[in-house]
């Protein structure tokens, strides 16, 4: 009868335990990598979506119907009593031309064009943000109460407005006389 050399089986035994180590460190190697990798994969697609949807922000309330007579838009100034801004589009020239009209925290019915003298180009507009608007290219806020009254840079661009008997009114001249910063075909 043979006997085995115990120093034999004990290196034979050495080397099969380090060869399915090995592996294994290998296969978590692998397996971390994965995670890793997956973990990057989800981060890069949820920056992606959040960043989207900072640029496309609440959608907007456009194509209201609104009423004009004799040459001025007419709303019922009790439907901006609850501060919301609301979104219109007057089409004039095969232009969508946009605006909102909001009541600020201070009280006053405020008109301005979904635009401003920068990021038109974009045609992107605004969107409110509790007492401010959003610009939905740049992400520049603007205080409510400072709308109609700073003008210029990326301010949305004024409306002239006025109220009257309980309603507001908005010449069409002065909606028409903004058809600039919607007109996406002169390019920048």
């Amino acid at each position: 009868m043979s006997k085995k050399n115990p120093r034999k089986s004990t290196s034979r035994r050495a080397e099969k335990k380090a060869a399915v180590l090995g592996s294994e460190k290998k296969n978590r190697l692998a397996l971390v990598a994965t995670i890793v990798s997956g973990l990057l994969f989800a981060g890069a697609i949820g920056a992606y979506l959040i960043q989207a949807d900072r640029d496309a922000g609440p959608s907007a309330k456009v194509g209201t119907p609104v009423p004009v007579e004799a040459g001025q838009v007419v709303l019922a100034a009790d439907i901006f009593d609850d501060g919301e801004a609301r979104h219109y589009e007057y089409q004039s020239g095969g232009l969508n031309i946009r605006y909102f009209v909001l009541k600020s925290s201070d009280g006053v019915i405020r008109a301005a064009f979904d635009a401003c003298d920068v990021c038109w180009p974009a045609g992107k507009g605004y969107y409110q943000d509790g007492d401010v608007m959003v610009c939905r290219n740049c992400g520049k806020r603007f205080a409510s109460v400072l709308v109609n009254e700073v003008k210029g840079g990326c301010n949305p661009a004024p409306l002239d407005r006025r109220i009257e008997n309980g309603r507001v009114m908005i010449p069409v001249a002065a909606i028409e006389a903004g058809s600039g910063y919607f007109n996406f075909s002169k390019g920048v």
